[in-house]
């Protein structure tokens, strides 16, 4: 499993398509295997879903995601989680233990 976190500053962004970056963690076995930081290659409309399906990632953590992007990520078999605040690292910890706390979507538009 591959996980893709909207990244700023080491927490989770507010917004998946505008974030600075991503953290993209690769899952074997319940362990991360790898984590790397890749920039956001820009927001575009209806390119993120096919760029991050490319790279092998099945699952996005965000704090908010329009309706529209998650509707699109839904057509690829990405699964969203949206409403997610933190650090990464404990972000991919509550993950792994099957706790992470996700709330309303934190996208205001």
């Amino acid at each position: 499993m591959k996980l893709a976190i909207s990244t700023e500053n080491n927490q989770v962004a507010g917004h998946f398509g505008r974030c600075a970056e991503y953290t993209i963690a690769e899952i074997i076995d319940n362990e991360v295997i790898s984590k790397e930081t890749i920039e956001n290659p820009g927001h575009q409309p209806g390119f993120l879903p096919g760029f991050l399906a490319d790279k092998g990632v099945n699952c996005i953590i965000s704090g908010g995601m329009g309706r529209k992007a998650a509707n699109l990520f839904a057509e690829s078999n990405i699964e969203t989680v949206v409403g997610v605040k933190g650090n990464i690292d404990n972000v991919i910890d509550k993950f792994l233990s099957n706790d992470l706390d996700a709330s309303n979507d934190l996208c205001d538009h």
